[in-house]
């Protein structure tokens, strides 16, 4: 860490309480994965998606077991990066993977401003030039930043306000839907054009992005309050939260709309099952809630995903450049962080913006577990089998996507790879020239012959 004080980062020790690292976490995880991905995993594994769901939810806690095993041993605002860096030192794996990880963040972020951007529209009616959807997208994030640009306390007031709303209001929404539906018999016998083990798999990679929000809370590690027991119970919280939540939607949307109906309309599939339960009234609250919960989720995640470049950066694992910016590290970061979520968001439709995200996630996930079984296993105390249970499901999950993904819109597989090569190199490029990572080699080989 250099003196200079445009280095620096601001991090608040203690600024953030146990409910409010949940609202942080819930924020992200229920932002765009209810919304949008419902219908994308009722495309691909019919009316078995609410089981997929659960599928995600059981991935999830396995995995999640590893992320609070690290964070209770060493609590940092820099997360999945100082995770890595636990493990791999400063080598091409930590970097690799941490921008995996941010861009798998950043990917999320214009997930859930195109998510905004569709429900929005169906107050009007929908959108058939097909512009209105991008632009608000663009809209909504560029007003993130400015709110992010504002510091701490106000993030965290906004995320848990809207968080606060948009809980109470999806449960309203599921439980209206599931009351008021003929019956919540769902028609298991319809499996769509799929039923196969593979799109059943690729749907439960899907439903893993509606649960990777937990990951944000690893972010905020140092300044929740008592981080030590803080971050696990906020991470276990979060997810059993989001599976009661996620169950009781998709029956309602199963039982209030055919597999064809939740197909068509899968960009904004909660506010087509408002229609028929609740008419008219019942779409605007859906959209209302849905605005929210995007809206609350880029939020938070733009505050996380802006954190985890700067801890990179500071490590001097990613090239940095001020472009004449001012201020501190985060500051620019934050600044390169909604750019890029911009150029997606603009581009890229919804189930293309997924496919990469959920990529790049299942790649970086599996790395964290096989750093904690290959390098962190005595120093925070972890059993074997929990991050080797979690790697297998996780390739799994992954192979199952990537099998349908093939078969259906292979050029996403395709620019997945090509993005992974050309991190992979450039990364390789810079860790070679950079002094500091020269001598975290030395160090490396050293710290290495005590394990």
């Amino acid at each position: 860490m250099s003196s200079q004080e445009d280095r620096t980062t601001h991090y608040q020790e203690g600024s953030l309480t146990l409910p409010g690292t949940v609202m942080l976490g819930t924020g992200v995880m229920i932002g765009a994965g209810i919304f949008a991905l419902t219908g994308q995993m009722a495309q691909m594994t019919g009316v078995l998606f609410p089981l997929a769901f659960l599928a995600a939810a059981v991935i999830v806690s396995f995995s999640a077991y590893s992320y609070i095993k690290i964070s209770n041993a060493y609590p940092s605002a820099g997360g999945i990066g100082m995770y890595l860096h636990k493990a791999y030192g400063n080598r091409l794996p930590t970097a690799f993977n941490a921008l995996l990880m941010y861009f798998s963040m950043v990917i999320a972020q214009s997930f859930l401003a195109r998510t905004f951007g569709s429900y929005t529209m169906q107050l009007f009616g929908g959108d058939d030039s097909g512009r209105m959807v991008p632009i608000l997208g663009v809209a909504l994030i560029l007003a993130a930043f400015l709110i992010n640009l504002l510091g701490n306390r106000m993030i965290q007031g906004v995320a848990s306000f809207i968080g606060i709303l948009k809980i109470g209001g999806i449960l309203i929404f599921g439980l209206v839907g599931v009351w008021i539906a003929d019956s919540i018999s769902v028609d298991f016998s319809e499996t769509g054009e799929a039923g196969a083990l593979g799109n059943f798999l690729g749907a439960t990679a899907l439903g893993i992005l509606a649960f990777k929000g937990f990951t944000t809370i690893t972010n905020s590690g140092s300044e929740v309050i008592d981080p030590k027991r803080n971050v696990g119970r906020a991470i276990v919280i979060s997810i059993a939260a989001c599976v009661v939540i996620y169950t009781l939607v998709g029956f309602a949307v199963a039982s209030n709309l055919s597999l064809a109906e939740i197909i068509e309309t899968q960009d904004y599939s909660l506010a087509a099952a408002a229609r028929p339960a609740l008419g008219e009234y019942g779409v605007w609250f859906t959209v209302a809630i849905a605005m929210m919960a995007t809206a609350g989720g880029i939020l938070a995640s733009v505050f996380a995903v802006s954190r985890m470049l700067a801890m990179l950066t500071e490590m001097k694992l990613v090239p940095h450049r001020h472009f004449g910016m001012p201020g501190s590290i985060q500051k620019h970061t934050l600044v390169y962080t909604v750019v890029l979520g911009l150029i997606l968001t603009a581009f890229f439709d919804l189930s293309r913006i997924a496919a990469l995200g959920i990529v790049f996630y299942l790649i970086m996930d599996i790395a964290i577990h096989w750093g904690v079984l290959r390098y962190l296993r005595k120093d925070i105390s972890a059993n074997i089998w929990a991050p080797a249970t979690a790697i297998l499901l996780d390739l799994l999950a992954l192979g199952g996507f990537v099998w349908v993904k093939l078969n259906t819109d292979p050029f996403v597989i395709g620019v997945a790879v090509m993005t992974m090569i050309v991190i992979a190199v450039s990364e390789q490029i810079f860790l070679k020239r950079s002094p500091e990572s020269a001598q975290g080699k030395q160090e490396e080989s050293h710290a290495h012959h005590h394990h």
